[in-house]
């Protein structure tokens, strides 16, 4: 797999301190979390964790892209929601790797239509093309 080229339109930056125990803030202010180790990690839990902020980012990119191919086919998305489940855990080198679950409500269309919708949308979104041939990413229709 080669190393996609693209002409950059904005780069976010966020410097993290004390890593996944610490904080986390962007460089305009607008975001500034505490980031702590889940329990089920042997962290306190107490502030937001890296897999969540993954989630997160990767839930809305991903609603975007569906919002692009939506236009494009002039389906009916409103009402759609993206739920992106992040896991954790070891992997067989002994380090960690992380996992995806993307599921997707789209009420207004057929599930022909949706599964389609999606399909493409996991084609086009940023966080898709990031992770694809790295991290098992499963997308599925609600």
């Amino acid at each position: 797999m080669s190393i996609q080229n693209i002409d950059v339109k904005y780069t976010a930056v966020a410097t993290a301190e004390n890593g996944r125990d610490g904080r986390v803030a962007s460089d305009d202010g607008k975001l500034d979390v505490v980031v702590n180790p889940p329990k089920e990690l042997g962290g306190s839990g107490a502030g937001t964790n890296p897999e969540q902020l993954f989630a997160a980012g990767y839930s809305a990119c991903f609603q975007g892209a569906l919002g692009v191919v939506a236009r494009r086919a002039k389906a009916d998305i409103s009402g759609s929601t993206v739920t992106a489940k992040v896991g954790i855990g070891q992997n067989e080198s002994g380090g960690f790797g992380l996992e995806v679950e993307l599921v997707t409500s789209i009420p207004n269309v057929d599930e022909a239509t949706a599964k389609s919708l999606i399909e493409q949308a996991h084609q086009v979104c940023p966080y898709s093309n990031a992770t694809r041939g790295n991290i098992k990413v499963d997308i599925k229709l609600a």
